[in-house]
């Protein structure tokens, strides 16, 4: 039996974007120094999704003066991935705030409902860090037979991370980190993209 010719189409695609930041890794230490600080100042961690770790209650970290130069990279960021999102002449402010992992810490499977644009800036990424996994969005594949990064197969996405890297990525996406194993910290400044308050 011949088979017949078979024309394919990859249907519901999902975007996520990645870039390095080279240019900033000058300021890493003092960043990380300030968020040192900006934990022995406030030690009780905000809880959210983060466990095992601090978190920072203050939802505006890149306003600090001294993450200017991350703010402004990320605002960029967000406004060439909107813009290929289709979203256009929509003002948009940047929430942001530390998740910071001890040995053990973790994120549990989340999303950041309602939101433009979500994305991550890791600014500590030692040894033995967790992954950053994204849960595959399609609810039905996980019923299938197939598994694995094929056609139709069910697959989380697992980036290892690493110092100076930013991710963006739909609010949307379900993801979770790893636990994290270091006793040196984890730290990444998180942030969401939301539509400008009148």
């Amino acid at each position: 039996m011949v088979t017949p010719p078979l024309q394919a189409f990859d249907l519901f695609p999902t975007r996520i974007w990645q870039a390095q930041l080279p240019a900033l890794r000058p300021q890493f230490d003092s960043w990380m120094e300030l968020v040192l600080r900006m934990r022995a100042a406030n030690p009780k961690p905000a809880g959210r999704t983060n466990r095992q770790g601090w978190n920072s209650e203050d939802m505006a970290v890149l306003e600090t003066p001294t993450f200017a130069p991350l703010r402004d990279a990320v605002r960029a960021a967000c406004t060439s991935a909107l813009r290929e999102m289709g979203v256009t002449g929509v003002p948009f402010d940047l929430q942001s705030w530390v998740n910071l992992h001890d040995r053990g810490g973790f994120n549990f499977l989340h999303v950041h409902e309602g939101c433009l644009l979500s994305g991550s800036f890791y600014l500590k990424v030692p040894p033995g860090s967790g992954r950053f996994v994204f849960r595959d969005p399609r609810p039905g594949v996980v019923h299938g037979y197939v598994k694995g990064a094929v056609p139709n197969g069910y697959s989380d996405i697992q980036l290892t991370p690493e110092a100076g890297l930013m991710v963006l990525f739909p609010c949307w996406m379900e993801h979770y980190v790893e636990p994290h194993d270091s006793d040196e910290p984890r730290i990444v400044i998180a942030f969401n993209a939301v539509i400008a308050q009148a």
